[in-house]
């Protein structure tokens, strides 16, 4: 499981192993979520139709698949792997290494079968450990059972920091900015044929929507994905906490241009029937909004 700099191009195994069932699918720019909660899983009957595990979310874009984050939805995603009918590859981009961004990852069941290929990326954390370090410390006892070094799937880790960019080939790139300073949080931006997703989570809330790198990061994306369920009043609840409110992502849409805005994050204190009626008070600021949901699907080309 080697540990690299930041990459220029990473290459795929070979492409038979990306195949999809149809030819469209191959072309396809989809994203699907998995996880969307923040800070704790929060399952429940209350949390039914947005969903409780943490943040997760898969990209299919040009054949290839791109996950970003490991919460508690990566094991989710993990499981429906488990039927792919070739071998597993993908590309795992982690925004930075609080709990709710990496605590499916031991689950995530993919990487104890041999033959699987996933590239990981991440930034340095804070006290300077690289993202294999930290995925690896939280597999030790007493926290956990079985080490990553039992994962059979060949790893390779790749060391990114703001300003890094990725090409997965000639048509498809990643961009990263830093969002956060005080969690090293990355923000990306997944670029194919002039379609563009943003996912920008765990933003620092005296900057945004300022922030000049957010903004160059958003300009005229297809899609943002943007924290925004934590609401002002449950914002200073939170005693200072990186999440913000959905004001932020809204004049960040408006002003970059974005044909659509996903807020994600959510509160694990936010039900239902709360999040129902906050995407409904939203909508009369922003018409292209919703609110992630498990499950949810959506095409961008």
């Amino acid at each position: 499981m080697p540990e690299s700099d930041a990459p220029l191009l990473i290459k795929s195994p070979s492409p038979a192993s990306q195949r999809q069932t149809t030819a469209a699918k191959e072309l396809a720019f989809t994203v699907q979520f998995w996880g969307v909660r923040g800070s704790i899983p929060t399952p429940g009957a209350d949390t039914v139709r947005y969903g409780g595990n943490t943040a997760c979310v898969e990209v299919m874009v040009n054949g290839q698949r791109l996950i970003f984050d490991g919460g508690t939805g990566l094991r989710v995603l993990g499981k429906q792997l488990l039927h792919h009918p070739n071998p597993v590859t993908a590309h795992l981009f982690f925004t930075h290494t609080h709990w709710d961004r990496i605590q499916g990852f031991p689950f995530f069941l993919p990487a104890f079968v041999r033959g699987n290929y996933f590239n990981i990326y991440g930034a340095a954390a804070p006290n300077g450990a690289s993202i294999k370090q930290c995925l690896t410390d939280q597999m030790l006892r007493p926290n956990f059972f079985t080490p990553l070094q039992k994962m059979l799937a060949d790893m390779n880790f790749h060391n990114i920091s703001a300003g890094s960019v990725v090409n997965l080939d000639a048509d498809l790139m990643v961009e990263t900015i830093a969002l956060n300073r005080h969690t090293s949080a990355l923000g990306y931006r997944v670029t194919w044929q002039g379609h563009s997703l943003v996912y920008a989570t765990d933003t620092e809330p005296l900057h945004a929507p300022s922030d000049k790198n957010l903004l160059y990061l958003a300009q005229q994306a297809d899609l943002l994905i943007y924290d925004g369920t934590y609401a002002d009043s449950a914002y200073h609840e939170m005693n200072g906490s990186a999440n913000i409110s959905w004001e932020n992502g809204v004049e960040l849409a408006k002003e970059a241009g974005v044909k659509e805005l996903i807020l994600f994050h959510h509160n694990p204190s936010h039900d239902d029937d709360f999040l129902d009626h906050m995407e409904m008070d939203i909508r009369q600021r922003f018409a292209n909004v919703r609110l992630a949901r498990e499950g949810m699907i959506l095409q961008l080309c």
